[in-house]
């Protein structure tokens, strides 16, 4: 009965046109982020990302929390530039999608208010970042400058909680975003960059509540890697605690 005693992640879903084993629109988890959860002791929950007006009132939301021990928010496709206000969209903006930004700020809102545990994963930092106020450089471009299908070396802030978590003040990361962090959200400061300066994660000091958000994707290596399956493990034990 183990499994019975897992902390119990939400994950938000990403919705997906088709994939290859369904004949219809999906909604979807990377499989190495939920067996990322997994090995770290987390029953991952993927959940139905519904949000069922514009305005994105957290409230519907709230009723759902109480049942999950831990949110995870996970990458994805791109915020509308319009959710931290500008109309202006750069040519290279890819699957925004109003319920997704809509129902993913209003996770943040609500968990933000509360002490369970959240970890946010590339879009799920810009997420958060936005929905404390801040704002998001829409496009990397250029030498060194692009961040898709890239795997860099990261510097962790000395004393930061991502330093204590991840045991190194220098990561592998690998990465697939061509969005970053512009202005900060309000409480949020740095705790890793990386070498052209991009924001690679952020942390909320005080914050009662465990939080971490990482520009990266940890699941990508955290198999192999124990800082960056550290992460995880952490997040987790939280989760646990939080209980």
């Amino acid at each position: 009965m183990y499994h019975l005693a897992r902390p119990l992640i939400a994950i938000p879903a990403r919705f997906a046109d088709s994939t290859s084993a369904l004949r219809y629109a999906a909604e979807v988890n990377a499989r190495a982020l939920i067996e990322a959860v997994w090995r770290a002791g987390g029953e991952p929950a993927t959940i139905h990302p519904h949000a069922p007006d514009a305005a994105a009132d957290p409230a519907h939301f709230a009723a759902r929390l109480p049942r999950f021990d831990g949110v995870l928010l996970p990458g994805g496709g791109d915020l509308s530039p319009s959710r931290y206000g500008t109309h202006r969209t750069h040519g290279s903006l890819y699957d925004v999608d109003a319920e997704q930004d809509g129902f993913d700020l209003a996770v943040v809102h609500q968990v933000l208010r509360t002490d369970v545990p959240l970890l946010a994963i590339c879009r799920g930092l810009q997420v958060v970042n936005v929905a404390l106020g801040g704002s998001l450089q829409q496009h990397l471009a250029g030498w060194r400058r692009e961040h898709r299908h890239y795997v860099h070396q990261v510097a962790v802030q000395p004393g930061s909680l991502l330093q204590s978590v991840m045991g190194a003040t220098d990561v592998t990361a690998s990465c697939y975003h061509h969005h970053r962090v512009d202005r900060l959200g309000t409480g949020l400061t740095v705790a890793a960059r990386a070498a052209d300066g991009t924001l690679e994660a952020l942390e909320l000091p005080y914050r009662h509540g465990w939080f971490a958000a990482v520009q990266w994707h940890p699941e990508d290596t955290a198999a192999r890697d124990p800082a960056q399956q550290g992460l995880f493990d952490a997040f987790v034990r939280a989760a646990r605690g939080a209980r």
